[in-house]
């Protein structure tokens, strides 16, 4: 994930990988403790963790596209509030496609690499997609709006059974 594209976030997203940076930084340098390997070994690999975590939000906030909503043109992409209906339930969910590591708390955040955020990813209203998941169970949902997230009032609208959000898939649109 090296991309030099923009990542849309929302300013609440931002605010919160800012904080987490800066409490990254402030415990940049662990003591490693005498003794035992082990606790080296395990010292040094939470090290080399908190250093990954700390590029990885360097790179989302430097390439951040704050406030600019994408066009309201309908289409599903990242920066994009979209309701999908899940066609095996009938079930009705509200969700912000983005970032998923630069997530907003007032709604659930699909990112664009998710197995739902990739099949939807391009849509227009009415457009059904199919996607796989994690299980291999094949998921068809129909994308009913998408409205820029500066145009909306967020709410919640967590699917309690949503399948799992942040693994690859191959997802292809599907004509009605």
């Amino acid at each position: 994930m090296t991309s030099t594209a923009g990542v849309w976030m929302t300013s609440r997203a931002h605010d919160q990988l800012q904080t987490e940076l800066r409490e990254l930084l402030a415990q940049r340098h662990i003591e490693l403790p005498d003794g035992d390997s082990g606790d080296y070994a395990r010292n040094q690999a939470l090290h080399s963790a908190r250093q990954a975590r700390i590029r990885r939000i360097q790179h989302l906030l430097g390439n951040a596209l704050i406030g600019q909503n994408p066009p309201d043109d309908g289409i599903a992409e990242p920066g994009m509030v979209l309701t999908v209906r899940y066609d095996d339930t009938e079930q009705v969910e509200t969700s912000l496609l983005a970032e998923r590591e630069a997530e907003d708390s007032e709604m659930e955040v699909y990112s664009t690499q998710s197995p739902l955020g990739s099949a939807i990813t391009g849509a227009r209203p009415g457009e059904r997609r199919i996607y796989h998941t994690p299980s291999g169970a094949i998921m068809a949902v129909t994308l009913l709006h998408a409205v820029p997230y500066g145009l909306t009032n967020p709410a919640p609208g967590k699917h309690e059974n949503s399948p799992a959000k942040d693994l690859p898939c191959r997802a292809q649109p599907v004509t009605s």
